[in-house]
């Protein structure tokens, strides 16, 4: 059976609508675009950023990676507070944030400065990353949230890939603070067209419906782990990909940034198979083993003597299957909600374990190659796999069992 239509208890209280309203799903979509391209804009900039307020690599790491901090940390505490605020004010308030921190990072002035700004920024990538999903569970039909939520989970590495080409070439010819500053007014200019598009009325205060307590919440924890799972084994792939080119096969730094950014946005497809194999009929759990694929994968890019074109074919399948099994656990997370108004708590969950998988995974796998090198990446990337599609074959299964209505 088709696991988008065992959602039908989450339809409680809803009034039915004519259609999925695709068009404020889009300005919905591109809101997260904007704020991911502005989570990722110091990454093509990151040498004149340094080299503008004297920062060191570590320092600019923590610059970088200070956004999904912020979600590691206050991911469920957010969710609670986009229920308190409602989705539309949220994700309007978050743009703003971003916009607002974003604009005074142009005339920061040192390390302490620009922290302090990115974690802004983080709470506000927070705010949107929750609401976002939130309301397009609402302003799609229930046999088209599937494909629209497994399209929204493509927004990270559309909106870093558009940093990644826009931002080398806008930070040449503006400097880090120019292209900073121009990131900044997209963002407000999407928070605007958010305020215009959105529907008024319903969402000034959270949906009706009694606050999720900690048994509704066990499921989406389980979709959560999963999703901490996956994040954790496979974004330092992509992540450390430029250093294994450099030391294992002596490529230059441009040519393994450039093979990189390439490989990067296979998840982007992997994410719109998702939706178009569900939309389809396809059973959540056998495209979840589909991410047992990692596996093998892992041992292409790590193993010794591996051939390069092996080894980027290699990334190449992880990358996708990040995207393929990240846009699953966004599709699956209404088939496990008590309530459709629990979205935005369970988005919550997803968010923080998410952002805690991001990052840990890096210094993790860092720590594993630094003291062993690289082929013992391959047993912990098999362990994280199983577990994660496991947890995700758990949850399809329960959405099977679970009865319509």
């Amino acid at each position: 059976m088709n696991p988008l239509s065992a959602s039908g208890a989450s339809e409680s209280g809803e009034e039915p609508r004519p259609g999925t309203r695709w068009a404020t799903i889009a300005v919905v979509y591109l809101c997260g675009v904007v704020a991911a391209m502005g989570f990722g804009k110091f990454a093509s900039v990151g040498p004149m950023v340094a080299a503008g307020l004297g920062l060191s690599l570590p320092e600019l790491g923590w610059v970088i990676s200070a956004v999904v901090g912020v979600g590691a940390a206050a991911g469920l505490p957010a969710g609670y507070l986009v229920r308190r605020l409602g989705a539309e004010r949220s994700l309007v308030a978050g743009l703003v944030l971003i916009a607002a921190a974003g604009a005074a990072s142009v005339a920061a002035g040192g390390f302490a400065w620009l922290l302090a700004l990115r974690g802004v920024e983080g709470a506000g990538y927070l705010l949107v990353t929750i609401a976002c999903p939130a309301l397009i569970l609402r302003l799609a039909r229930e046999r088209d949230r599937g494909t629209a939520l497994s399209i929204w989970a493509t927004f990270v590495p559309v909106g870093l890939g558009l940093s990644t080409l826009a931002g080398g070439a806008a930070g040449s010819a503006l400097g880090w603070r120019g292209w900073t500053g121009l990131i900044a007014g997209l963002t407000f200019v999407m928070a605007l067209a958010a305020r215009a598009r959105l529907p008024r009325g319903s969402g000034g205060r959270a949906a009706a419906g009694a606050v999720p307590r900690a048994r509704a919440l066990t499921w989406p924890v389980v979709l959560a782990a999963s999703f901490c799972l996956t994040a954790l084994v496979t974004v330092p792939v992509v992540v450390l990909l430029p250093t294994l080119l450099v030391e294992q096969y002596g490529r230059s730094a441009a040519a393994a940034g450039a093979l990189t950014s390439v490989i990067s946005l296979l998840g982007v497809p992997g994410g719109l198979a998702a939706g178009i194999l569900l939309r389809r009929g396809a059973p959540l759990g056998a495209l979840a083993a589909s991410g047992l694929l990692v596996v093998p994968a892992a041992w292409l890019v790590y193993s010794d003597g591996t051939p390069l074109a092996a080894a980027a074919t290699g990334a190449g399948v992880i990358a996708l299957e990040n995207g393929l099994l990240g846009a699953l656990v966004f599709a699956a997370l209404p088939l496990v909600l008590e309530r459709l108004d629990h979205a935005d708590v369970g988005n919550g969950v997803v968010a923080q374990a998410g952002s805690l998988g991001s990052l840990l995974g890096p210094p993790l796998f860092g720590l594993v190659a630094g003291g062993f090198g690289f082929p013992p990446l391959v047993p912990v990337i098999a362990a994280g796999t199983l577990a994660a599609v496991g947890a995700l074959a758990l949850v399809g299964a329960r959405a099977v069992r679970r009865p319509a209505g």
